[in-house]
């Protein structure tokens, strides 16, 4: 008896949406930025997530990787972007 050859399995295409926001359906590109009155973009004056959890990383290391202070990391982190932003 021959034996058949396998044939490929094609799997369906994944595809990707765009985040929108959930308020205003809005689509996202991830950016810290928002529409003026006027239609031109400006800079969100509040760091992002990202940023904020960088430094507070950096503010761990800073005082010697000492467990029990992320909390304060974080606030203080998001404290000195802050002032950097403005």
């Amino acid at each position: 008896m021959a034996k058949r050859a396998a044939q490929p399995q094609t799997r369906p295409k994944a595809t990707r949406r765009k985040a929108t926001a959930p308020e205003t359906g809005v689509e996202s590109n991830g950016s810290n930025a928002t529409n003026g009155s006027n239609g031109s973009m400006q800079l969100d004056a509040s760091p992002n997530e990202d940023d904020i959890r960088v430094r507070a990383y950096h503010r761990y290391l800073e005082r010697g990787a000492g467990h029990g202070a992320d909390f304060d990391d974080w606030v203080e982190a998001e404290k000195d972007l802050k002032v950097a932003h403005n």
